[in-house]
């Protein structure tokens, strides 16, 4: 099982980092895909890789750090990404939602690394909240190779194109929680052979762990919650989900 989207160098596991990868690999759950959203959490997250085999990672700049993009930053990602351990570029994206960046500057930020993207022949991970419309309009133009939604919450009538496009959705623990019924909506419309799982740790945590710091190993519940709603057994989602993973990010 793969959690395809976890931020390990978040301060949260600064004191247990080395147990926690430790229950992940006894839950099963590996490779892990490390997320940066910053360009000196592109740094951080990279070393991590470096430093073990189970885990790789993805450099760029999420769109709440949108004003601190400048030029010359893409190069400095482009640089990072000619490591064997960097599988994507990511996380980019729009957040209409909090707005901890102006517009402009988002979409100036997340263009330039979709180009980037596109460039490298790499797959990018899309971080979109309040923003559907025009991350599908800039996602449509650029046309990057493979493209997967984050922590997806959005509706199947606002997400469908994008499937149909060939992107991947990906969910979290959210789709646990018992008010998530339109995501749950999401997972059974959608076909298993789009779908990621993710913990998006140490964020989100699925039931039964909600309220605790989420980690890798927690995964299997949202694997759980997809066997669920799609009337599947644990073990096809498990399969299937992994192997959408290798196939997104370039596992062999």
């Amino acid at each position: 099982m793969i959690d395809s989207h976890c931020h390990l160098t978040d301060d949260a596991f600064r004191g247990d980092r080395s147990e926690v990868l430790a229950r992940a690999r006894s839950a099963g759950v590996s490779p892990m895909i490390v997320i940066a959203d910053s360009l000196e959490e592109s740094k951080k997250v990279l070393s991590l890789a470096e430093n073990h085999d189970d885990i790789l990672c993805a450099v760029g700049l999420h769109p709440h750090y949108a004003s601190q993009w400048k030029r010359g930053d893409a190069e400095i990602i482009r640089d990072l990404a000619r490591s064997p351990n960097v599988a994507a570029i990511g996380e980019t994206g729009l957040d209409y939602h909090y707005m901890r960046s102006p517009k402009e500057r988002q979409i100036h930020a997340f263009r330039d690394q979709l180009n980037l993207a596109q460039s490298l022949h790499m797959p990018v991970v899309i971080h979109t909240r309040d923003a559907i419309e025009d991350t599908w309009s800039i996602l449509d133009s650029v046309k990057p190779i493979r493209a997967v939604i984050h922590c997806c919450t959005e509706p199947w009538s606002a997400i469908e194109r994008f499937v149909e496009y060939g992107c991947f959705l990906s969910f979290t623990g959210i789709a646990t929680y018992p008010k998530s019924e339109d995501i749950r909506e999401t997972i059974r419309r959608c076909p298993l052979s789009r779908i990621m799982i993710e913990t998006d740790a140490p964020y989100l945590s699925p039931i039964p762990h909600r309220g605790k710091r989420n980690e890798p190993s927690f995964v299997v519940e949202v694997a759980r919650c997809i066997a669920e709603v799609k009337n599947e057994s644990l073990e096809e989602v498990d399969i299937q989900t992994t192997k959408n993973a290798k196939e997104f990010y370039g596992i062999a």
